[in-house]
């Protein structure tokens, strides 16, 4: 389903931010990082939470140390599901700890506390928000797919166990049917396929979890589209040997026979798991 602007999207001049920020301008993301507030936070009126969102930035221009310009998210999300653009799209952030981390995602924060501090826990209306912000920023600041939380790539906590838990499950919408479990990859008999099939081209199929690690050959421009057919033959031979050269492997290591570890480092990016 395409994007449609969240009705609750709340700019910055609607509650007293000036309309653009001064942050640096960048085309794009890879994606988009969740935060939480990390300190005590109680529960409000909606009409007081653009106070809230002004104060954060007000403390962030305070910050003399981190030479904040602006608010340092691109959005804030209240426990009634409004979005708040803080920076905005095309802004590149300040809240996710590192100048390249800074610069590789987006950050939104959920108004909600650490654990125990208050309202710790975010509430549907805020799970609803938080989806929106990240389908705002990725139509109109080019945010990737790429879905994190603070503590991916940086030592903190943030943004706590609920909204962390929420992230690794895809960040879905409530009252989202489950996401599938991921696919399953037998390392041993995908080997058996790799020996067995080149010389049988044209033969039935071998081995189902052939198409899946084709799929992320595919995925990885390693292999054609035509040839994700589930035969391991020559070709995905061929594809699997150039996806371990890619990962540093030479001679008689990239032969195109998949290994546990170059299988494993495959799967955790495409979303299938691996067994003996």
């Amino acid at each position: 389903m395409p994007w449609r602007r969240p009705v609750d999207l709340v700019r910055r001049s609607q509650y007293g931010l000036p309309a653009t920020s001064e942050a640096a301008f960048i085309a794009s993301t890879e994606g988009v990082k969740v935060h939480y507030l990390g300190s005590e936070y109680l529960s409000r009126r909606h009409d007081l939470c653009d106070d809230y969102m002004r104060a954060i930035r007000a403390s962030h221009l305070a910050n003399k140390a981190e030479g904040y310009v602006d608010i340092a998210y691109n959005a804030g999300v209240c426990e009634h599901g409004s979005v708040y653009e803080g920076r905005g799209a095309n802004r590149r952030s300040g809240a996710n700890g590192t100048a390249a981390l800074n610069t590789k995602h987006y950050s939104v924060v959920a108004l909600v506390a650490k654990a125990g501090g208050g309202l710790d826990t975010p509430t549907d209306a805020q799970l609803h928000g938080l989806r929106d912000a990240i389908e705002w920023l990725r139509s109109e600041g080019e945010a990737g797919d790429y879905i994190g939380g603070h503590r991916d790539g940086y030592a903190t906590t943030c943004p706590g166990a609920p909204l962390y838990d929420w992230v690794k499950r895809g960040a879905p919408r409530p009252g989202s049917p489950p996401a599938p479990a991921p696919a399953v990859v037998d390392l041993s008999r995908l080997i058996s396929a790799a020996h067995a099939d080149p010389p049988k081209s044209g033969t039935p199929v071998s081995y189902g979890g052939v198409r899946t690690v084709e799929a992320a050959l595919r995925a990885e421009g390693l292999l054609s589209a035509s040839l994700v057919d589930g035969h391991f033959g020559t070709s995905t031979i061929q594809a699997y040997a150039a996806w371990q050269r890619r990962l540093k492997y030479t001679g008689a290591d990239a032969d195109g026979i998949p290994g546990r570890t170059s299988l494993t480092r495959l799967g955790a990016a495409h979303g299938f798991t691996v067994i003996d």
